[in-house]
């Protein structure tokens, strides 16, 4: 069995699309996650499950999501040591002067064909930061994520790939959260 995190975007915002963590995690189990935990109530679970390429955990989970709860959920899937590579590549986590509690990963659904670097960047507010790898956008907002112009949305349209958000601390959590799941053969 390999540990893997799925990351859900757009449950339980301001009243929409809502999935009671506990039914989410019965489902997983339903098609033989083992140590399904959830983190928070916005659709992070770590779970474990047989080694099989994550692009077909993400299909299948959109699909058991559409089936058990009526409505399409895009999801991305990593395995531990993807996301420890993500948290280790953050390049604002090396800069003391940046406070962490400002910092967001943007998990991408797969590396972007084109980017457009000058146009992301000409949305970018005063003190705003970002740097872009192949499967995430590390972002420091220094007057807080829910001001920045820099969304989910406007990301997935520039970079042309489906895209959710997580706190720096939400991010690190996974990691701790993943770390405890228990795998077997």
């Amino acid at each position: 069995m390999t540990t893997y995190i799925s990351i859900l975007r757009g449950i339980n915002v301001s009243g929409h699309r809502l999935i009671k963590m506990e039914a989410l995690r019965k489902s997983y189990e339903s098609i033989g996650c083992k140590n399904v935990q959830s983190y928070l109530q916005s659709g992070n679970v770590v779970f474990a499950y047989h080694a099989i390429e994550p692009i077909h955990l993400e299909k299948q989970i959109s699909i058991l999501i559409n089936k058990d709860f009526g409505f399409e959920v895009p999801t991305i899937v990593m395995s531990v040591d993807k996301l420890k590579k993500i948290i280790v590549n953050n390049p604002f986590t090396r800069d003391a002067s940046k406070d962490i509690a400002l910092l967001h990963v943007t998990f991408l659904s797969s590396k972007p064909d084109c980017v457009d670097l000058k146009n992301i960047e000409d949305k970018k507010q005063e003190g705003e930061e970002l740097f872009i790898s192949d499967d995430v956008v590390y972002l420091y907002c220094p007057k807080g994520y829910g001001n920045t112009k820099l969304s989910n949305n406007f990301l997935e349209a520039k970079l042309k790939v489906g895209a959710t958000t997580r706190n720096w601390k939400t991010t690190n959590e996974l990691l701790k959260l993943a770390e405890t799941i228990y795998t077997t053969d």
